[in-house]
């Protein structure tokens, strides 16, 4: 069977946020970071979180911290980077990406990635949700980890959609009612509805 290595992107700047870790904003009394990991974790093999700068704030969690693989925070591809590099040491064929500031993406992502990429033949899969695409949360094939180092490195390559257009994309679509599993909390606002939302929906 193919091995699977959860990657929780955490590695951005979150100015939206004022800064510091997105993860670390508590949702209903804990961390959001414990709500993404502990959705991700039963769906892979490994886990690791793709995080920049000192990795102590993060000591509390048992799993691997990763740097960017590319300098200069180069955005979540970088992240995409970093976990396949890792994998690859860890003998996994796929990466699953998930965003630290995601907490109630689905619970069977990683089954529904691995069917449409087999429905469609395709190299790759990324999310959608009420007619937009959710490129960070995606699984990427560990073989083509050089393929997108040359594109970083090379080519300039930043946005998700400039490298997935390179390959067979399958899209992986996700019903965005009775709420979207892929809200996110960019802003101090959004804090106050996902709490909304973790009482109304019971996610």
């Amino acid at each position: 069977m193919s091995r699977f290595v959860g990657v929780v992107l955490a590695g951005g700047l979150a100015r939206r946020m004022g800064g510091g870790d997105k993860g670390l904003v508590r949702l209903h009394g804990r961390p959001i970071l414990d709500h993404v990991l502990e959705r991700l974790s039963p769906q892979v093999d490994r886990m690791i979180i793709n995080a920049n700068g000192d990795p102590g704030r993060l000591a509390a969690y048992d799993v691997p911290i990763v740097a960017d693989a590319i300098e200069g925070f180069a955005g979540p591809l970088a992240g995409v980077l970093a976990g396949m590099q890792w994998a690859a040491q860890d003998d996994a064929e796929w990466v699953v990406t998930a965003a630290t500031d995601t907490p109630f993406f689905p619970r069977d992502l990683v089954d529904r990635f691995r069917q449409a990429v087999a429905d469609k033949g395709a190299d790759m899969a990324c999310a959608a949700s009420g007619g937009r695409h959710h490129p960070v949360f995606g699984l990427w094939p560990v073989a083509l980890r050089d393929d997108l180092s040359r594109a970083m490195t090379a080519d300039g390559v930043r946005k998700v959609d400039l490298w997935t257009a390179r390959h067979r994309l399958a899209v992986a679509e996700f019903a965005d009612q009775p709420y979207d599993p892929f809200f996110n909390v960019n802003r101090p606002e959004d804090v106050a509805e996902a709490e909304r939302m973790v009482t109304e929906h019971r996610v």
